[in-house]
């Protein structure tokens, strides 16, 4: 009779050779069936079929004789779980680093990843699902004119943009929560049709209200998108190949960067204003068929473990009570409103509000009190917490979320204002500034795809970590030192260097949490960075935007006493020529530009403060994770 499909270390332990193969001693249960599985000479070569005796250090051969023979006679129920519980919770999660692994092409639920034809066109669904809601966030900003006009409503401009961000944000935890406990398939699928439905309401929106609500809509279904489908793609693709297929997907980003302006000013110029919305009706369709159809959902871990249960009997239903307990609806309650505080500050201060306003005091001060209240709840929860800590104070989790929270923050923060640079200080037009920051947008897409080319043949994430973190700080302390006269040449390569930075070590985090968490933490471990990347986006644009204008009135105070700043603000990137005299043209341009760099070298030390993730992330190999998952 075989083993039951729990105790897969059993039926392993009954090939155990007899005892004088073996050297003299071993150290543990688990330690002698990592040794089997890790056959690999030290030069590198591929191990024999055939089974043969290793070296292992521990307590004598008499100990692996009594293994062996009682590998032979099934052991009692009690003691099948007791075995397998050790080597659950002692093992380590990570096999030695310079060990190839031969890939199994099973999944860790036992079932068959996809392959072929199957598996790209998975991919591209998902690619698909991640440019749509990467292209949401940039694609209305050349919109918004003529919104503005149709409405009437220039006073919400501001709403159009944080009300996505907000619903985003505030969710992007809880999905870690539905991915790990409900169906990954199903809960990706309302994902998207909730975004769809955000959507269809902006397209028809009558009114500045109904289209504030559709962006809401849609940033809650866009919550769920990013981190599902990196959950999918860790059920489709081997831990060993997965990088590069995660290169393809996250440089979706830098596609929509680059797409997304100019998408909008041509739907908007051409068609109208509502196809930037209507365009992610018939593209998400197709991922909401391709998922439904091909992607085969993974049993849960509870399931799973009841299925391989001695007696065969399925556990008691669990009470909605529970079931409700372990979405941490105290936590959910008190990160939420903390998250709407945050961001409605940052929103308000310095535009609507002063930042010394009681308005905007007080948010800081409940999103203050809320998340330490929220952070004692998460210790206090335990693992029914949203973020629980034992994943969270996992070293490669938070030195990863850190550093996606660093370079994330950089690189939009450089995004956003490059192209008000080109306009304001090179008198570029719309357009041509978007043509104009194509160097490194492009850098970012290329070098995703070449790094995760590259981590999927070497194995190791980390070193293009740290090239990222030198790239991008030197990029964007480059970029910094811009000014009026600088050189087509000159700001075409500190492009090009940055994004490149950008590129090799934006994705690489998302890959280490995949590395080294149990395929069961991996939704959690994946939204607790794909979180702090988009928060990372939304405090530093914030940011720049108050380093911006108040460096810019401050320079504007000391070269011209007289001048009406408020004037100069008032008339923007694009009206400075039309708002001053010939003789102030060149000296305020010198002064928009300062201000502006001033952003770009707040980017540089934020890049600069990311070698603090990058260092501290574990080095493991991405080669070493399929037989581990089938041991555990």
């Amino acid at each position: 009779m075989s083993a039951p499909p729990k105790l897969p270390l059993l039926s392993f332990l009954g090939d155990v050779p007899s005892a004088p193969t073996l050297a003299p001693s071993t150290p543990s249960i688990m330690s002698a069936s990592e040794k089997d599985f890790d056959t690999t000479p030290a030069d590198g070569a591929m191990p024999s079929t055939e089974k043969e005796s290793e070296p292992a250090g521990g307590t004598g051969a008499r100990e692996v004789e009594d293994i062996s023979s009682s590998a032979e006679k099934p052991a009692p129920a009690q003691d099948d779980v007791s075995i397998t519980t050790t080597t659950t919770a002692s093992a380590p999660r990570t096999r030695r680093p310079d060990t190839p692994v031969p890939q199994t092409g099973m999944r860790e639920d036992g079932t068959s990843y996809p392959a072929g034809i199957k598996l790209a066109v998975l991919s591209i669904a998902l690619s698909l699902a991640v440019f749509l809601m990467a292209l949401d966030n940039v694609i209305i900003t050349t919109a918004i004119p003529r919104i503005t006009d149709e409405f009437r409503s220039l006073e919400d401009v501001g709403w159009y943009g944080s009300a996505y961000l907000l619903t985003t944000a505030a969710l992007q935890l809880l999905f870690g929560k539905f991915y790990t406990f409900f169906s990954v398939k199903w809960i990706y699928l309302i994902a998207i049709g909730v975004f769809e439905l955000g959507s269809l309401i902006c397209g028809v929106a009558r009114n500045s209200l109904t289209l504030i609500l559709g962006r809401a809509i849609a940033g809650l279904g866009s919550a769920g998108l990013f981190s599902g489908s990196l959950v999918i793609l860790a059920h489709s693709v081997p831990m060993a190949t997965r990088p590069l297929f995660t290169g393809l997907i996250g440089s979706m980003y830098g596609i929509a960067s680059v797409a997304g302006p100019l998408l909008g000013g041509v739907f908007t110029d051409k068609v109208t204003w509502r196809w930037c919305f209507f365009i992610n009706l018939p593209i998400g369709a197709v991922t909401i068929a391709v998922i439904a159809l091909w992607f085969e959902d993974p049993r849960r871990p509870r399931a799973a473990a009841a299925a391989a249960d001695d007696d065969g009997q399925e556990p008691e239903p669990e009470t909605w009570r529970q079931r409700l307990m372990q979405f941490d609806p105290l936590g959910t309650l008190l990160f939420t409103p903390s998250i709407a505080c945050l961001l409605l500050a940052l929103q308000w201060g310095g535009t609507e509000h002063a930042w010394g306003s009681a308005v905007v005091v007080a948010l800081l001060v409940v999103f203050g009190v809320l998340i330490t209240v929220w952070v004692y709840v998460q210790y206090r929860q335990g693992d029914r917490a949203t973020v629980p800590p034992r994943i969270i104070g996992q070293r490669t989790v938070w030195s990863g979320s850190l550093y996606s929270f660093c370079i994330s923050g950089a690189f939009l923060a450089v995004i956003y204002f490059i192209p008000i640079w080109f306009q304001s200080v090179k008198g570029a037009t719309a357009v041509e500034s978007g043509i104009m920051n194509l160097p490194m947008l492009l850098a970012v897409v290329v070098m995703s795809v070449v790094a995760g080319a590259a981590v999927t043949f070497w194995g190791y994430y980390s070193p293009f970590m740290l090239l990222g973190t030198l790239l991008t700080s030197v990029g964007f302390g480059l970029i910094s030192t811009w000014g009026p006269d600088t050189d087509r040449p000159v700001w075409i390569g500190y492009q090009v260097l940055a994004g490149a930075g950008v590129g090799l070590g934006m994705q690489q985090p998302l890959m280490a949490v995949q590395a080294v968490l149990p395929i069961e933490d991996v939704p959690t471990g994946t939204s607790v960075v794909v979180f702090l990347q988009t928060l990372g986006g939304a405090l530093f644009v914030s940011i720049g935007h108050n380093v911006f204008t108040n460096r810019l009135v401050e320079n504007l105070s000391v070269l011209f006493p007289g001048v009406d700043v408020a004037a100069v603000l008032k008339s923007g990137a694009t009206g400075l020529a039309n708002s001053l005299t010939p003789e102030m043209v060149p000296v305020v341009l010198a002064a928009y530009s300062a201000a502006l760099t001033k952003v770009f070298l707040v980017a540089a030390a934020l890049s600069a403060l990311s070698i603090i993730g990058s260092a501290f992330v574990e080095w493991e190999s991405v080669k070493g994770k399929d037989v581990e998952m089938a041991m555990a």
